[in-house]
C-alpha cells in the first residue's frame, strides 16, 4: 500500500499532526513511531494552555494517539532505518525489513538529550530535574537548585539560571574544562562550582529531588535541578539520506511557514527542525505542517484526476 503520507515519529509534533491530517477525512495516513522519545521522559508538563496541573508526556502521547485514531489514522510500531526516494515516492524501510511507502512524508524525529546513567536521575526527569530553561525555570523560583552537567554547557546553564534559584550549585559531573572567563562569571554571579562526579540522584516521593551524593560521599542538598551535558543527539539521520539540507547544529532547515524542507514534499516537525524545542512549539510546528502537506495532495489529486 502506498500512503498519502507516512509520518515518522509519533511523539507530539507527529501526533497533532496526524490529528490535523485525519480530520481531513480524505487522506490515508500512517505513523510509524518505536514508542520512544524525548517527551516520554518527562513526568509532567506544566506549560502547556489548559493543564496548570501538568500532564505526563506519556499520557500526552496516550490521549494524542487515541485522538488520531478516532480520525482514522493507521499506526505502526517500528523503528525506520532508511530512506529513499523513488519516482516521486518515498520508501522506508523498517527496522526488521518492514518495507513502506508514501506519497508525502512528515519527518517528526525530533533530538535525545545525552545524559549518564546516573542512580536516579530518570525518575526525577520531568517532574523535579529538567531539560529547558524556557519551559521549565518557573519551576526553580527560589529553590535551592542544582545544575548537573559537563563543562561549558552546564556552565552556561547554571548562569542562564542563576537569578531564578535562591541557590544555584553547578556540579560538572564529567570534570571537562570550563573556560576561564565563565568560571569568573560563576564566581561573580554566586554560582557554587563542584567538580565532581556525582553517584547518585536523591529523591522522595513523587519524584521530587531531595539533592545528590557524589562520588566521595558528600551530600548536596537541592530541590530542584537541571542537566546540560551537551552534545544532544538530533535525529536527523533520515532527513539526511533524503537529501535534506542541515543546520550547522544537525537541525533540519525548512520553511517557517510550511516546514517543508528543500526537498519536495518532505516536511519536518518538531524538535527535528530549527527553532525553540518546547513541546506547545512542536504541536503548532506539526499542525502547520499538516495544513501544508494537504494543500499538496489536493494539488496531487486534481493532477491524478486530470491526467484519468
Amino acid at each position: 500500500m502506498t500512503y498519502d503520507c507516512i509520518i515518522v515519529g509519533g511523539g507530539i509534533a507527529g501526533l497533532q499532526a496526524a490529528i490535523q491530517l485525519g480530520r481531513y477525512m480524505t487522506h490515508k495516513i500512517l505513523v510509524i513511531d518505536s514508542g520512544h522519545g524525548r517527551s516520554t521522559f518527562c513526568r509532567s508538563y506544566h506549560n502547556i494552555l489548559g493543564w496548570p496541573e501538568g500532564i505526563s508526556g506519556v499520557e500526552l502521547r496516550k490521549r494524542g494517539k487515541a485522538q488520531a485514531v478516532l480520525s482514522g489514522v493507521q499506526f505502526a510500531h517500528d523503528k525506520v532505518i532508511k530512506a529513499a526516494k523513488q519516482d516521486q515516492v518515498f520508501q522506508l524501510t523498517g527496522e526488521q525489513g518492514e518495507r513502506y511507502e508514501a506519497r508525502t512524508l512528515l519527518l517528526a524525529t525530533g533530538l535525545m538529550d545525552r545524559f549518564p546513567d546516573i542512580p536516579g536521575l530518570v525518575q526525577t526527569m520531568g517532574q523535579s530535574v529538567y531539560v529547558c530553561p524556557d519551559c521549565d525555570g518557573y519551576e526553580i523560583h527560589n529553590r535551592v537548585t542544582v545544575v548537573m552537567g559537563s563543562g561549558n554547557p552546564g556552565a552556561h546553564m547554571a548562569l542562564l539560571l542563576a537569578e531564578r534559584a535562591s541557590e544555584m550549585i553547578y556540579i560538572n559531573h564529567e570534570k571537562q574544562a570550563v573556560d576561564k572567563m565563565i568560571l569568573m562569571e560563576l564566581k561573580n554571579q554566586g554560582v557554587r562550582y563542584i567538580e565532581a562526579g556525582i553517584s547518585r540522584v536523591l529523591e522522595e516521593q513523587e519524584a521530587n529531588l531531595q539533592g545528590v551524593i557524589l562520588e566521595d560521599g558528600t551530600v548536596i542538598p537541592a530541590e530542584r535541578g537541571f542537566i546540560a551535558f551537551g552534545g544532544n543527539h538530533v535525529h536527523s539521520e533520515l532527513a539526511q539520506d533524503l537529501g535534506a539540507k542541515l543546520h550547522h547544529n544537525k537541525h533540519v532547515e525548512a520553511d517557517p511557514r510550511s516546514r517543508m524542507t528543500n526537498i519536495e514534499n518532505l516536511w519536518v516537525a518538531g524538535d527535528l527542525g530549527v527553532h525553540a524545542e518546547q513541546v506547545t512549539v512542536a504541536m503548532g510546528d506539526g499542525a502547520m505542517a499538516a495544513i501544508s502537506i494537504n494543500k499538496v495532495l489536493k494539488k496531487l489529486n486534481q493532477a491524478q484526476e486530470m491526467n484519468t
